[in-house]
């Protein structure tokens, strides 16, 4: 198993090991000692002595064997010495739980290269610094200074950037009852990743779910790699904190207005299999309903209640969350009503009334379960008037544990409904205590179960690819100082990559506009071309229709006119003409190259209004198929696209192969930055599409 040393050591040295009650190093030494350890441990301060009824050595050169792991916790600026002490003596992992470091500023960050180069020079791993340590409830293991107790033994594990997170998490999952497998925390990340940890804690046989807490990722792409490998065996939730658009103030192109840091990440996540979540509630919601429950075998829900308003309240939250309403079989409605007083409601959401008890949620639940138009079951349950929640849950209880369908509790209350709570939690049967957030835990469960029915999908691979002639072309052409060439140019790459464009003629006089729009045919488009002009409609930099050469002569005049004063380092105006195009729906293509992640592939609506409509949808490149129709399925320009109304259906086919041959151009050549498509006009079904407008932007590295 990699890190096998970190996460099972045979023995532990504690450097910073203090009697000092007050002290971190007294906290580390603690936390082993109490957790159950059972390999070797030694503690390790300048002063000799005994702590916890165990020897303290002055030096790492000291421990005898066998020592896997250092947890180093004095002050920063004596981390180095430590560090070469720790691989002298053969240890290979380390957690620096120490402060001090880059968080701190220049100097901090001078220390903590220092460190990494003093780790490199022995073969050491790091785990921190400024970071907590990591525990593991079932070897067991607490390398940790918080305070006891710590968390019970569970399911869940929780690998964290936040180390005040991690300790919040722990105590609040006592609270809620439930557990934790693992709990890693990564603090500034010297040396270890989050995503070289995402799989040894996934591995770990006692974790059922990962829950992750990031303020980013250090390696965009091996994050991901390893995130797919993980979430086809076990889910990952993560919740990404910094949500808010950061944007990309030097881009100048719909495509980069739209897309920020947050944009790409969610993407990223949907490529790895990842499901994201909004709030630290929902995920560990989620979290829950992921270890305890199993996956629906679609997404038609029951509600079986007590009182009308929490089950219409049920209704509502289930068509928020794309879940439909069950339609229960007669079979199963005559059973509901012998079971239940006339006034009851035996139609989904089942209302057996106030005066329901156990032996009613008992048969009526086990009803519902019988039924195969039911995927799983939402049981609320206020406090009941005549009986007791606990009652209930003792009838139930068996129920929801032999059945291979997921139901959770809307457990409605606080004191009343407490007792009840604890043996639910007890018999990890997940409990919200109100309806809306018991109909999320279904729907990750709903989407849980599609991810995995899905085929893994590769990347689609396309023809017509001319890698090297779209490098001669980017090598040979004048770019803006912002990086953006010419729309002739843009043109030229795209068609190197098989995108159909609209031919085209660049023209540098009046005459010579006339004579390209004789040959190419009338009616014709004049446009601008110039790197520097961003949207060209905004500055009268296009001409539209024209039948004749004078007026083209003349329209070439008025829209080179409109740029005075813009041209590149004082190159000679021109213009692009292009044939006027049949009608058809506009739509966007974009690729932004993110950070971190790499390409992102853009698709919406298309025309001025883009980034007034917001109706774009992001996916990372390659695309496999599936990714690009799931781009149109997220879009209202994608869904019209299928046919709308009296509007014929648009050739999404054409569509989507463009989406991937974008995709592949940003993989292929890492010298574009963005490419914007706007419009690309979509002809009907089987009449393909064609690029009217383009933008692209090199690298200025």
């Amino acid at each position: 198993m990699p890190l096998e040393k970190l996460f099972s050591p045979r023995g532990i040295a504690v450097i910073g090991a203090s009697r000092n009650p007050s002290k971190l190093g007294y906290g580390v030494a603690r936390n082993l000692v109490m957790s159950g350890y059972t390999g070797e441990l030694y503690f390790i301060n300048p002063q000799p002595g005994r702590l916890f009824d165990r020897p303290v050595y002055t030096k790492v050169a000291s421990v005898p064997d066998p020592v896997d792991l250092g947890v180093i916790i004095i002050p920063a600026p004596a981390v180095p010495q430590a560090l070469k002490e720790c691989g002298e003596r053969g240890i290979e992992m380390v957690i620096i739980g120490s402060g001090g470091f880059r968080e701190t500023g220049g100097e901090g960050a001078a220390l903590e290269k220092r460190c990494l180069k003093i780790a490199g020079d022995y073969g050491l791993r790091i785990l921190g610094p400024n970071c907590i340590g990591y525990l593991d409830t079932h070897l067991p293991i607490d390398t940790t200074f918080l305070p006891l107790p710590g968390p019970i033994p569970g399911d869940i594990a929780f690998i964290s950037h936040s180390g005040a997170i991690c300790e919040a998490v722990i105590d609040w999952a006592r609270g809620q009852g439930f557990g934790l497998s693992r709990l890693v925390s990564l603090g500034n990340q010297m040396d270890l990743t989050e995503a070289e940890l995402l799989m040894p804690v996934a591995e770990d046989p006692h974790t059922r779910v990962v829950v992750m807490y990031l303020e980013g990722v250090e390696n965009g792409r091996a994050f991901i790699e390893q995130a797919k490998a993980v979430t086809r065996d076990k889910p990952v939730v993560a919740i990404k904190v910094g949500r808010s658009a950061l944007g990309r103030a030097a881009v100048a192109s719909h495509t980069g207005a739209v897309a920020g840091e947050d944009v790409a990440y969610a993407a990223a996540f949907r490529k790895a299999g990842v499901i994201r979540s909004s709030t630290s509630e929902e995920t560990f919601d989620w979290a829950r309903a992921l270890a305890w429950c199993p996956l629906p075998r679609g997404r038609r829900m029951a509600v079986l209640t007590n009182a009308g308003g929490p089950g219409a309240i049920a209704v509502d939250a289930l068509e928020a969350n794309s879940l439909a309403q069950a339609h229960l079989t007669e079979d199963t409605t005559s059973k509901l009503r012998g079971l239940l007083p006339p006034a009851a409601s035996v139609h989904n959401p089942v209302d057996m009334l106030a005066s329901a008890g156990p032996s009613e949620y008992g048969a009526c639940l086990s009803a519902l379960l019988e039924d195969d138009g039911v995927d799983g079951v939402m049981v609320i349950l206020p406090p009941p008037p005549m009986t007791t929640a606990a009652e209930v849950a003792g009838a139930i209880i068996p129920l929801i544990r032999s059945t291979a369908k997921p139901v959770v509790l809307a457990l409605m209350g606080e004191e009343l409904i407490a007792p009840a709570a604890r043996l639910f939690r007890q018999s990890r049967v997940p409990d919200y205590r109100f309806p809306e957030r018991a109909a999320s835990a279904l729907k990750v469960l709903a989407d849980r179960a599609e991810q995995l029915a899905s085929p893994d999908e590769i990347p689609a691979i396309l023809g017509g690819l001319d890698i090297e002639h779209a490098r001669q072309i980017l090598a040979e052409c004048d770019a803006s100082p912002t990086g953006f060439v010419g729309g002739f140019t843009a043109a030229e790459v795209l068609k190197s990559y098989g995108l159909p464009c609209a031919p085209q003629a660049r023209a540098g006089t009046p005459e010579q506009a006339a004579a390209a729009a004789r040959a190419l045919g009338f009616p014709v488009a004049v446009k601008v071309d110039s790197p520097d002009v961003t949207h060209k409609s905004e500055v009268g930099g296009v001409a539209l229709g024209l039948d004749d050469e004078e007026s083209v002569a003349g329209a070439f005049l008025e829209v080179t006119r409109s740029i005075a004063g813009r041209e590149l380092n004082g190159q000679a105006r021109a213009v692009l003409v292009q044939p006027m195009a049949q009608a058809g729906q506009e739509v966007i293509l974009g690729m932004v190259r993110d950070a971190q992640f790499g390409p992102l592939v853009m698709f919406g609506s298309g025309g001025i209004e883009v980034e007034g409509l917001n109706d774009v949808a992001f996916a990372l490149a390659p695309l496999t198929r599936g990714e690009a129709e799931s781009l149109l399925d997220a879009t209202w320009a994608g869904r019209r696209m299928r046919g709308y109304r009296n509007l014929p259906a648009g050739d999404s086919e054409a569509v989507i192969e463009a989406l991937i041959r974008l995709g592949r151009l940003g993989i292929d050549v890492p010298e574009v930055m963005e490419v914007e498509v706007n419009p690309f006009r979509v002809f009907p079904k089987g009449e393909g599409a064609i690029v009217l407008d383009a933008r692209l932007r090199l690298t200025r590295d």
